[in-house]
């Protein structure tokens, strides 16, 4: 794919439209537990234009899931300083407040979830993130409110639902999705 789009990119035109296939193709490696070649992708797609936010915060994502969270803010934060009335901030803002939960910067963490929820109250995932935050802090009054926030949002959200998304198999990965489950059990989360 990169040598043919190499041959083809010509014009700005040609170059964003590059930029979003392989943005799309970064959506697909995630959910296929390949961060590693989507992050190479993001790579190949910033030589071809650096200030496509996009391929930014999905280095941001990938390092997430490759278990290097303590790398996702820089991403994530040019990717917003680029687009910074991005309409999908909200989305860019949780794998940060998500990655500081997998490294235990746990001083950061509310903040994070608090920002997204500012910029979109009703994306369940940062209600979600926030009750996990606060329990994992002793904060479980202000962590079951949170948590009935998201429920009010995804009434179907289930510890269960979570352990059935694997986007993965990183070491350190696995073990901040343990903690967040561990979050969001102390706040009140259901099972199943």
């Amino acid at each position: 794919m990169i040598k043919k789009i190499d041959e083809d990119v010509t014009s700005t035109a040609a170059i964003q439209t590059v930029a979003s296939t392989l943005s799309a193709s970064i959506a697909n490696a995630r959910s296929t537990n390949r961060a590693l070649q989507g992050l190479t992708e993001c790579e190949r797609a910033l030589e071809l234009d650096r200030n496509f936010a996009d391929a930014h915060a999905m280095i941001g994502l990938a390092k997430y899931m490759m278990g290097c969270g303590a790398e996702t803010e820089a991403h994530v934060n040019q990717a917003l300083r680029l687009s910074p009335r991005d309409i999908l901030a909200y989305r860019r803002l949780s794998p940060v407040a998500f990655s500081k939960l997998q490294i235990g910067a746990d001083n950061e963490v509310v903040s994070w979830f608090r920002r997204g929820i500012e910029v979109n109250r009703n994306f369940p995932l940062v209600h979600f993130g926030l009750a996990a935050a606060l329990a994992l802090l002793g904060k479980l009054n202000d962590a079951y409110a949170a948590a009935k926030a998201g429920q009010a949002l995804d009434p179907t959200f289930t510890i269960r639902r979570v352990k059935s998304i694997s986007m993965s198999n990183s070491t350190p990965y696995l073990e901040g999705s343990r903690r967040i489950l561990k979050g969001l059990r102390l706040a009140g989360i259901p099972e199943e």
